[in-house]
């Protein structure tokens, strides 16, 4: 899998620096020659800096300087934004042994229902100038098990001692725009290429698999769902390889591995090891057909008496869609190595895991920019090599990670959009578990699920 591993990131970055190098000679542009900021989709010039405002409709008009009729005017972004997404949730049946820990819902009792925020951001973007960008995002994701900690008193999920909710830096960076024409370098704390990156009118892709699944406020993407970073501290280079219509492009990003976590100095996933990730990415068919291929690799713990080599986790991921305004479908599918990650009880071995998933989804319009449809299917397997005539001991500071549970998730709801920006949406969200020891092994629970009915809201300002 390393091996495999380096082969992938040493062909990214080849690609980059020739792919680059041609693009670079053919526009014979400079790093002058910056061009007009602008965030189509993501609209970020309506909070810029304005020279009037027309009273008759209250909207920001920006004044076009005295210059050349060639020459485009650049707007510095100065914005303030936010979303927030929650629900009234009816917790109809919960898993008798509260199976999932990864999950919204684990502890959650049966028939508990409650009004609940699951995310709230505030986000802040400053242009110090055309070569440099500035982001910072808070952001609160309380859960909906609010029970106590162990023996101490702080509440589970971003929230406060006194069961308030807490913002936390999520997003805290630095961008430079073309670094060399076509990539920019960002440093800080930052959306990692595994799914959650999207950021419209830089060198960034916004084809990833969260950005198009477009339905972050009804449930994260498979492998953000199962613990791969969404972002993490780092440096990366965010690039396009024909910068003139941005169709194909890559990542490559080096991180703590800690998420936003501030770990000790001796702890092993950021004091003497380090995550790399690394992306290629492709626009299709008149940007009909969106392609992502990723993969990242971790060493983890140090080799110990009882475990010679070293840990690590690595993942490979393929995600594809067909995007159209009427129908979508997209597919995402990944799989993990966890190495030395379980201890076969029957054998006293270390043993690699290897997790397997599978995502699919569709969405499409029932009335256009009103009201549309959305349905997913997520398979999950923990260790396809699982024996279950033995019993396993977990070793992996991944996560979560039970090997032990084969989890099938379902989602399906319709989705009312009475203004932009503005989502009210009922649906429904549930787990299938399934223990893969044998029913005569002790601790094993007979198949069970988790499922809960909710009519969910989402609205952004700002953006």
């Amino acid at each position: 899998m390393k091996k495999m591993f380096t082969k992938l990131f040493s062909t990214v970055l080849v690609m980059a620096l020739v792919l680059t190098g041609f693009t670079v000679k053919a526009q014979q542009t400079t790093l002058a020659s910056v061009t007009t900021i602008s965030k189509k989709n993501d609209a970020k010039a309506d909070s810029a800096v304005v020279a009037k405002t027309d009273k008759k409709t209250d909207a920001a008009v920006i004044a076009q300087p005295a210059a050349k009729a060639d020459a485009p005017a650049w707007v510095p972004v100065r914005r303030l934004w936010g979303y927030a997404f929650g629900d009234l949730y009816f917790d109809q049946h919960a898993d008798a042994t509260n199976r999932g820990a990864e999950t919204m819902y684990n502890g959650v009792p049966a028939n508990r229902n409650a009004f609940q925020f699951r995310r709230v951001y505030i986000g802040y973007d400053y242009d110090i100038d055309q070569k440099f960008t500035a982001e910072v995002l808070l952001a609160s994701e309380p859960s909906a098990n609010t029970g106590v900690n162990g023996t101490t008193a702080i509440q589970n999920g971003d929230n406060l001692v006194d069961g308030k909710m807490a913002f936390w830096i999520k997003n805290f960076n630095l961008r430079v725009r073309n670094l060399w024409t076509g990539t920019d370098l960002v440093v800080g704390e930052m959306g990692t290429p595994g799914f959650a990156l999207n950021e419209p009118g830089t060198n960034a892709p916004t084809s990833l698999s969260e950005a198009t699944w477009g339905y972050r406020f009804i449930e994260k993407t498979i492998t953000d769902f199962h613990k791969n970073n969404s972002y993490d501290v780092g440096a990366a280079l965010q690039g396009t390889f024909d910068p003139a219509t941005k169709n194909f492009g890559y990542v490559f990003m080096l991180g703590n591995n800690s998420t936003s976590s501030l770990l000790t100095a001796a702890n092993a996933n950021t004091g003497f090891y380090k995550i790399t990730y690394g992306d290629l990415w492709g626009k299709f068919f008149n940007k009909q057909l969106y392609v992502d291929i990723y993969a990242d690799y971790a060493p983890t713990n140090p080799s110990t008496a009882t475990i010679p080599d070293q840990q690590s986790h690595s993942i490979m991921k393929i995600f594809a869609a067909y995007i159209n305004p009427k129908f979508s479908i997209g597919v995402e599918a990944y799989t993990q190595q966890i190495k030395d990650g379980v201890t076969n009880s029957g054998t006293k071995a270390n043993e690699d895991a290897t997790v397997n998933g599978l995502s699919v989804w569709v969405k499409g319009a029932i009335v256009k920019d009103k009201l549309s449809f959305f349905a997913r299917y997520d398979g999950y397997n923990p260790d396809t090599k699982f024996d279950n005539t033995n019993s396993y001991t977990v070793n992996t500071n991944y996560g979560s990670y039970n090997p032990t549970v084969k989890e099938t998730f379902y989602t399906g709801g319709l989705d009312y959009t009475p203004a932009p920006k503005i989502h009210f949406s009922p649906n429904f969200w549930l787990i299938d578990y399934k223990d893969q020891r044998a029913s005569t092994t002790t601790g094993y629970v007979g198949d069970d699920h988790t499922l809960v009915f909710r009519a969910t809201f989402y609205y952004t300002f700002g953006k």
